[in-house]
């Protein structure tokens, strides 16, 4: 897999599977750094332990022995067919914007596909700009459910009180988008059909309270638009940010089959 070089101050981290209690109470604790969830709100290290046990993944970046970043999966079905749901991906603040995150997506992938799995999902803030755009362009993801207040309310002072609303993301591990973005550094064209955009200034409205109402507004506009484009056939297959900052998700109909294929190669699954 042809991927960027590790930045400098990544060269020393290694990406590999958790492999005691020790290390996944760690992950733990990195997870209530990141987000700042009351304990109500915490996975708690048997969960970690569990998705090891199951056939999931706690995988885990290391500096110097030191735990800088995961990311926990869990096993799933749906019509027969298995894939993995990535629930949690956290990199310690210092580490960020550095690339760490790609890394362990990567390594998800290379693990998934050396044991079958075709599809792994995960769910995202439609409001976090930076994310959607690691997710969609960086990884290949696309999105074609929206799943409204999915959690309940928050403790994570990163959500600004707003509904828990979010993405489904689809990553098709083996797909011809996935491959040739991820190998040849080649990325899907996108004729949008239509766009949905994120302001820059959603960060500053969620954090601000006097602002939070402007946030909650473009939230549900937002959810709206979403329901609209999903209903109507279309998927997330692009997402591009301008000069100020902001956030655009390209919608399109999809031209490749994303789907499950059985074992007879008889009829395709896509998810519900």
């Amino acid at each position: 897999m042809n991927d960027s070089a590790p930045s400098k101050q990544q060269a020393g981290i290694e990406i590999r599977h958790c492999r005691d209690i020790s290390e996944l109470q760690a992950c733990v604790d990195l997870q209530r750094d990141v987000w700042k969830f009351s304990d109500a709100d915490l996975i708690p290290v048997r969960m970690f332990v569990v998705a090891t046990k199951i056939g999931g993944q706690a995988i885990g970046a290391f500096d110097g022995g030191n735990l800088v970043g995961f990311a926990l999966s869990i096993p799933g079905a749906r019509d027969g067919h298995v894939y993995l749901h990535s629930h949690m991906l956290a990199v310690r603040e210092q580490y960020r914007n550095s690339g760490l995150g790609r890394r362990l997506k990567l390594a998800q992938r290379d693990d998934a596909i050396a044991r079958g799995f075709e599809l792994m999902e995960w769910t995202f803030d439609p409001m976090e700009i930076k994310n959607a755009y690691l997710n969609i362009e960086r990884l290949g993801a696309i999105v074609r459910r929206y799943s409204v207040n999915q959690y309940g309310t928050s403790s994570s002072p990163l959500q600004g009180g707003l509904p828990t609303d979010r993405c489904v993301a689809e990553w098709w591990l083996t797909s011809r988008r996935v491959c040739e973005l991820l190998d040849e550094g080649k990325r899907p064209a996108v004729t949008a059909e239509r766009t949905i955009s994120i302001p820059a200034q959603i960060y500053q409205w969620k954090s601000e309270p006097n602002h939070r109402p402007r946030a909650l507004e473009v939230l549900l506009a937002t959810r709206e638009t979403f329901q609209r484009a999903f209903s109507s056939g279309l998927a997330v297959l692009g997402y591009e940010r301008d000069s100020h900052g902001n956030g655009n998700f390209l919608l399109a109909h999809a031209r490749e089959k994303f789907a499950f294929i059985d074992q007879a190669g008889e009829r395709e699954v896509a998810p519900a």
